[in-house]
């Protein structure tokens, strides 16, 4: 199963918290970069092949990961300029294979990977959604008949689902962007396209962080400090 992980963030609201020129999945948490316990989850959950979405400095990342993790072959796709999600990933078709999986290198979900793209046989891509205490920060989606219907636009308040940001897709899809020099996948090619495709979503009830904020990030580190943390994700070591 090839896992495709968006790991250019800039990590501008960590600014102050995190050395300057760390790219923010290499946020230390828990005495190791977050994209580690990303990818840690990711074999725990059958990925056998990685490519990293890679920019702001990319060195950072390619230095410490190499061409493998824990046996696990990388490779790497670089922007030569920011591009968006929807434009990382489609620049990096060449690497891509017929059915994949996209998350964020900033993110950490525990998605059933293998039913996520179990999903695609009837579909063009699938959605995992997270169920969280309070969708306001990240606005929720509308669910109709095991098919989300539309995005919401973040405001009320109050316990529900929301999108993960961990996506199966076909690899015809992302032959289907626009070929716009920048592109978001969340808001040029999903938000438009979700009330016609109509994907299909498998639903995590477990731990979701996103750590963009400080409040997030902390969270996150006492997390994986904690007992559960410790046990949610296969540790390894690089080879």
């Amino acid at each position: 199963m090839q896992v495709v992980v968006l790991a250019g963030g800039l990590g501008t609201r960590l600014r102050g918290v995190i050395p300057d020129g760390t790219p923010k999945p290499m946020a230390t948490v828990a005495g190791r970069p977050f994209l580690e316990w990303v990818l840690d989850d990711c074999l725990r959950a059958g990925a056998t092949d990685f490519v990293l979405l890679v920019g702001h400095r990319a060195d950072v990342i390619r230095d410490h990961f190499g061409s493998t993790y824990s046996g696990v072959p990388i490779r790497y796709a670089t922007e030569a300029a920011p591009s968006g999600t929807g434009g990382a990933v489609r620049d990096a078709l060449p690497l891509l294979e017929d059915r994949f999986v996209v998350m964020n290198g900033d993110t950490f979900v525990g998605a059933p990977l293998r039913d996520l793209v179990g999903a695609l046989d009837d579909a063009e891509f699938a959605m995992a959604l997270a169920s969280v205490p309070d969708v306001g920060r990240f606005g929720g989606v509308a669910i109709e008949h095991g098919r989300v219907t539309a995005l919401r636009e973040k405001g009320p308040s109050g316990p529900g689902m929301i999108n993960a940001g961990v996506y199966a897709m076909r690899r015809r899809f992302v032959e289907s962007f626009p070929a716009d020099s920048f592109l978001s996948f969340e808001r040029d090619v999903m938000e438009p396209r979700v009330p016609e495709l109509r994907p299909p979503f498998t639903a995590c009830f477990g731990t979701f962080f996103d750590i963009g904020v400080p409040d997030d990030l902390r969270a996150a580190d006492a997390w994986f400090r904690s007992g559960d943390g410790a046990r949610r994700v296969v540790t390894t070591t690089d080879d």
